[in-house]
């Protein structure tokens, strides 16, 4: 598979930012307090560790296979209702969404960028991934009562 030079800088972009994802996961389930939200970050930690495995196979003129849908990770951590927190976990939260909604982002540019149809998928599915952590930070926060709805 040939990428333009377009492509290949957007990629590498990408690359750069799961790296960064993987390592602030990894770091903000060393510094979480709740077991609960340790367990978050570690999940999130290793499926941006499969982002990078992803680009980093695109990068090397190979397209992966398109991943199965799995079960939506979100569900699994959406108890805590009514718990209390501390402001340490609230911060490490608002730092791993505003970091979703970003990395979630660049990926709509790169999509939209790509020539190959295949690449095009693969790249949405790991868009519609960086969505799910972004749900599961926020459902996290709302029933803990970080995040309030008014």
């Amino acid at each position: 598979m040939f990428l333009n030079q377009k492509e290949r800088l957007l990629l590498q972009d990408q690359k750069s930012h799961e790296e960064a994802c993987i390592q602030k996961y990894q770091e903000f389930a060393n510094r979480a307090q709740d077991p609960q939200l340790k367990q978050l970050f570690s999940t999130y930690a290793s499926k941006e560790q499969e982002h990078l495995n992803t680009i980093n196979q695109i990068l090397s003129g190979q397209i992966p296979a398109l991943p199965q849908q799995g079960q939506q990770q979100q569900n699994l951590f959406n108890q805590g209702q009514g718990s209390t927190y501390n402001e340490n976990d609230a911060k490490l939260c608002q730092d791993a969404l505003m970091t979703e909604k970003y990395v979630s982002s660049t990926y709509n540019t790169t999509i939209f960028e790509c020539t190959n149809t295949n690449v095009r998928q693969i790249l949405n599915h790991i868009q519609k991934e960086e969505q799910e952590h972004g749900e599961g930070i926020f459902n996290y926060m709302k029933n803990t009562g970080m995040y309030t709805l008014q």
